[in-house]
């Protein structure tokens, strides 16, 4: 991996670092014509646009009539799974149900004399899940997007997937989801966001994926709405030393095997142990099946930076903005205060990233690419919608007619005015 050095006062002009803090908009301007394209031929031409590039980039041929997966091969997929997996899919649906069920709003209403103000709280009604396939099978990620749609209450849950593999069909009966869809990329999420022939148009679109899915959504929303703008998976470890660098090393591969753009990044006061993990990270890849993906990864954006403290460390951290940081340190919660920027946050050696991904129970759906500064993890909020309700008696409209006159006078808008004034000359 690559070592930069920041103890000097211009740390924060370091260009590795602010290459890697600004990577989502590098990235944006490299692969945004092409998805351009996608969606605009997608909204042309409906389903004949998506299965010509099934086709071209899944190598899948499809019909109109096969795009849908029969919900029949749902449940078959779930009895046909291993056992152990059937049942710690459904140990993980349990816990990330409970975990999301403490995220559900209520509708409020506030009184006072002849008025009625509220909030009216709604699940948005029909909504399409990307669950990326091809590199790997993700169940996590059906899951993970799924059962917070479910509990918010979402009528109708359309999923998306390339190939999708019994795990990944098994998940989706376990979570609840309505239809599936064996289609993906770009023109997939532009089907749910447009609708074709055979797909139906959804109000919101949510779930990870690669730069061209994470690009479509950015470019649809407002056709459609969307969770985040989530694009390829990446770790930032703050370590001190303390802990084994096997065990840190194996950690930043965890995110690297996503995806030849992942990033995997490490911020330590110990340069003796930067080399040491740098040195466990070729060595492990040279072991894992997915090597040459994971080491495509590291060779552009793996990175460590030697820091002068630990509270330094933090202010790295939250300049990148990582979708996961980890914090193993002696007393990680001491850092905890500091740090401002991240997806999720894992503190101390046992909480590897990828228990986090799969079975504790918060949401392994992440803002990536510096969008931490203003994203927040996949949750039942996202699927829901508000109506403000307004009441007013003669008495309650007396009360506030006056000075909303006043208001509308300054403003220069007549029609407001006379709207009110109009009821207070009864």
């Amino acid at each position: 991996m690559r070592i930069e050095d920041l103890r000097n006062s211009a740390w924060r002009f370091n260009q590795r670092l602010n290459y890697l803090a600004g990577r989502g908009q590098v990235l944006t301007s490299e692969y945004e014509p092409t998805v351009r394209d996608i969606i605009q031929r997608v909204q042309r031409e409906g389903d004949k646009a998506i299965l010509e590039y099934t086709k071209q980039f899944d190598k899948v041929e499809l019909t109109p009539e096969s795009m849908e997966v029969p919900y029949e091969e749902l449940e078959n997929a779930y009895n046909e799974i291993e056992e152990e997996v059937r049942s710690a899919l459904e140990i993980a649906h349990e816990r990330i149900r409970r975990f999301h069920q403490k995220q559900l709003e209520n509708s409020f209403f506030m009184e006072e004399e002849g008025i009625l103000l509220g909030t009216k709280v709604m699940p948005i009604e029909r909504v399409g899940v990307y669950v990326p396939g091809g590199k790997a099978a993700y169940p996590s990620t059906v899951l993970m997007n799924v059962v917070p749609a479910v509990v918010a209450g979402v009528e109708e849950v359309i999923m998306v997937s390339p190939k999708p593999n019994p795990y990944t069909l098994a998940a989706a009966f376990i979570a609840g989801v309505s239809r599936v869809y064996q289609i993906g990329g770009a023109q997939a999420v532009a089907g749910l966001a447009f609708g074709t022939e055979n797909i139906p148009k959804v109000d919101k679109i949510v779930g990870p994926g690669n730069i061209y899915v994470a690009l479509a959504k950015k470019l649809l929303y407002g056709v459609v709405d969307i969770d985040m703008v989530a694009g390829p998976s990446e770790i930032l470890i703050i370590a001190d030393g303390s802990v084994d660098p096997q065990w840190t090393a194996a950690d930043l591969l965890s995110q690297a095997e996503h995806d030849e753009l992942a990033g995997a990044f490490m911020v330590t006061t110990d340069q003796d142990y930067a080399k040491e993990v740098s040195h466990w990270v070729d060595k492990l890849l040279r072991d894992f099946p997915r090597e040459e993906i994971a080491r495509k990864s590291i060779e552009r954006f793996g990175t460590i930076f030697i820091v002068e403290d630990l509270y330094k460390a933090c202010e790295v951290a939250n300049q990148i903005a990582p979708e996961h940081l980890e914090v193993l340190t002696e007393d990680p919660f001491s850092l905890l205060p500091y740090i401002r920027h991240a997806g999720a946050i894992f503190l101390g050696r046992y909480a590897t990233e990828p228990l986090g991904d799969y079975v504790l129970g918060p949401n392994h759906t992440l803002p990536t690419g510096g969008t931490a500064r203003f994203f927040s993890p996949l949750g039942v909020y996202h699927f829901l919608k508000r109506s403000s309700v307004i009441y007013l008696s003669k008495e309650g409209f007396e009360r506030v007619s006056e000075p909303a006159e006043s208001i509308s006078k300054a403003e220069g808008l007549y029609a407001h005015y006379y709207a009110v004034r109009v009821r207070r000359e009864l």
